[in-house]
């Protein structure tokens, strides 16, 4: 009688351990992820908002200033993404970037997939490359001192959007990169992102966001996958940029927890939020309003709820930097400031209400990194 292959049975006993407490420490107490791992063209355009141009330089002394933050940081931050470039640059003193992360606590990632690229068959929506060398890739991250990946799939809500073609490929997209990860031992962050671009109201993208999560998980099921060494990268319910409606954080986080509750399997370890374009005040507030729900459910919620931003984490520090090096000191207590509130949020107690630059909208239409 034919026997099927079971979740993680094709990794060792050594592997999955390894693999769920690496994502079980990204994590831990609180802490999220500090995505730096913006390609050049998007450091491009972040370094152009304080007047820099985009050269190697440029994008290695900012990445300097947000990797020698105050061992302090650690407390908050339990892994940072980075770009390719990112991983073999060094700071002044020729410290590579990755020690200087490690020797704060802070697990080193790798973004790996290369762009989005339109989806044939159908109305403007895509998927994501870079699998064909995925695994050769993976092994020589995990060498040079990576210990989990990310992968961004896109999918946008419309009339007729989603479309069961783009949930299926983009779920099987994933769980493809998500076993070539687990095989190289690396952590799969999964990052399936419903846009926030559109009209359309909360109970619809939490519509989306449970149909997407249901057919990420059926293939990562399909695949195999190690689920406890595995982390999640979704949006927040939310309702679309140009929506008339207003909702409070509470309706917000309601939403998203319940998507997750009929949705996202108990084994996950970890649900590490994007930020999708919110300003840094609404996604930490809404990060808050996530934990503040689940937190007084009946039943104790299985997984961690905490954040993995870009934007809101990295914003008002640049505009505090403004390119000029008599200005990195400031700018890295804004950083700690900010990841000192995610990490309050993580657990429900964030309250502090921020004006100036930390209130200011961060969403781009159609964003790409």
């Amino acid at each position: 009688m034919a026997t099927l292959t079971s979740t993680g049975t094709w990794l060792s006993d050594e592997q999955k351990a390894a693999l769920r407490a690496t994502a079980e420490a990204i994590v831990a107490d609180g802490k999220g992820i500090l995505a730096a791992d913006e390609s050049v063209g998007t450091m491009g355009k972040r370094l152009a908002q304080v007047g820099l141009e985009n050269t190697e330089e440029h994008r290695r002394f900012f990445r300097q200033l947000l990797f020698t933050t105050d061992k302090e940081i650690g407390t908050y931050l339990g892994g940072c993404i980075l770009f390719h470039e990112t991983v073999y640059q060094k700071a002044d003193d020729g410290t590579p970037f990755v020690e200087l992360l490690k020797s704060r606590g802070i697990i080193p990632g790798i973004k790996v997939d290369k762009g989005v690229v339109p989806l044939a068959g159908t109305d403007n929506e895509s998927t994501t490359q870079g699998l064909d060398d995925l695994g050769k890739r993976c092994a020589q991250y995990y060498q040079d001192g990576c210990r989990f990946a990310k992968w961004r799939c896109v999918l946008k809500i419309g009339l007729h959007q989603p479309s069961p073609l783009s949930i299926l490929e983009n779920a099987n997209v994933l769980a493809r990169y998500a076993s070539t990860c687990q095989q190289n031992g690396l952590v799969p962050i999964v990052e399936p992102e419903v846009l926030m671009d559109g009209s359309h109201d909360l109970e619809r993208c939490q519509t989306v966001t449970e149909k997407v999560l249901a057919a990420t998980y059926k293939a990562l099921s399909d695949h195999n996958v190690y689920l406890e060494g595995t982390l999640l990268k979704p949006n927040m319910c939310l309702p679309g940029q140009s929506c008339e409606k207003k909702y409070t954080p509470e309706q917000v986080g309601e939403a998203t927890v319940t998507a997750f509750r009929r949705t996202l399997p108990v084994a996950v370890p970890g649900v590490t939020f994007l930020s999708g374009g919110q300003s840094e005040e609404e996604a930490s507030l809404h990060l808050n309003a996530v934990n503040v729900y689940a937190n007084q459910l009946p039943c104790k919620r299985p997984w961690k709820l905490t954040f993995s931003y870009g934007r809101a984490l990295q914003y008002s520090t640049i505009m505090a930097w403004a390119g000029k090096p008599e200005n990195v000191g400031k700018a890295q207590e804004v950083l700690m400031k900010r990841a000192k509130a995610n990490w309050a949020a993580s657990q429900g107690k964030y309250a502090a209400s921020e004006s100036g630059a930390a209130g200011d909208s961060l969403f781009v239409a159609n964003h790409q990194y």
